[in-house]
């Protein structure tokens, strides 16, 4: 499978890896690093030469408790580093973002996929992600960013999910985006417990029967800081064991801040299972 992200292709023929970009002063992982513009084509163009096939960036962090920022906050800190990267890069660049307007500006500058952790549920977004005519990456969380994981409940984690993204499809079809743009993520660690987690990522496979590519984001998450006691500095090997198990499970595409390590180990995946289809 191809995806036509403005122009750049993405081929899905096999897992490829998306870097992670946060022209951000607070993310959990990466927060300040890639603030000036220079830094954030610098690393874009380390993860590229790494084996990005796609790199996402993002203008508002998301991580539990984080502080909302403005519609021009968000424009400012993404929009110069979309132009930057667009003209620099012959891989797709995706913005992370749930709001209208810089989808719209977004796409203007070059962007070839949104990445939405709201899946299109803000006022506008459905009419803006139909206007622009751009893959969409639809993402489930319970609750919103601020408060998501306070007490996130579920009767079954993966049939809820699976409800969610179903309904959000549909959705989407009915705006008008057809479903051949539309890719999944469960939202790992988005209004959900260490044991929900496990169990997602146990059960992956399942929300392939939804019939769209799946987009996985695990790295370095507080899910391994609570299994295994981890700062997220400390959390490099068990993000590429996930990422692996991901892949194994169906995952198209890799959301990674460690892109030689997860391509590495995704490049060892392919060899194996080649190597197991061969006529001995």
């Amino acid at each position: 499978m191809k995806l036509d992200c403005a122009g750049k292709p993405l081929d899905l023929s096999r897992p490829r890896v998306m870097g992670v970009l946060n022209v951000t002063p607070d993310s959990f992982s990466d927060g300040g690093l890639f603030v000036a513009r220079t830094a954030a084509v610098s690393q874009a163009m380390a993860m590229y030469q790494a084996g990005a096939a796609l790199i996402d960036v993002g203008g508002e962090s998301t991580r539990p408790g984080a502080a909302p920022v403005s519609v021009q906050q968000e424009l400012d800190r993404v929009i110069p580093v979309v132009e930057a990267l667009v003209s620099e890069l012959p891989v797709p660049i995706s913005v992370d973002t749930s709001k209208p307007e810089v989808m719209r500006e977004a796409v203007r500058a070059g962007a070839g996929l949104l990445n939405d952790v709201c899946a299109l549920t803000a006022p506008g977004a459905l009419a803006a992600a139909c206007e622009a005519a751009v893959p969409v990456c639809l993402m489930h969380m319970q609750g919103e960013p601020r408060s998501m994981q306070a007490n996130p409940q579920y009767s079954d984690v993966v049939a809820d999910i699976k409800d969610y993204l179903a309904a959000r499809i549909a959705a989407c079809e009915a705006a008008g985006i057809p479903r051949e743009r539309l890719l999944l993520d469960p939202g790992f660690g988005f209004g959900k417990t260490l044991s929900h987690n496990l169990s997602l990522l146990a059960r992956l496979g399942e929300l392939g029967e939804l019939g769209l590519p799946l987009l996985v984001g695990l790295s370095r998450k507080s899910m391994f800081g609570a299994l295994l006691d981890r700062p997220v500095e400390q959390r490099l090997v068990p993000s590429v064991v996930a990422a692996v198990l991901a892949a194994q499970h169906g995952a198209a595409i890799i959301r990674a801040h460690d892109v030689a390590e997860t391509m590495d180990a995704l490049k060892l995946l392919m060899a194996v299972q080649v190597a197991g289809m061969e006529k001995q």
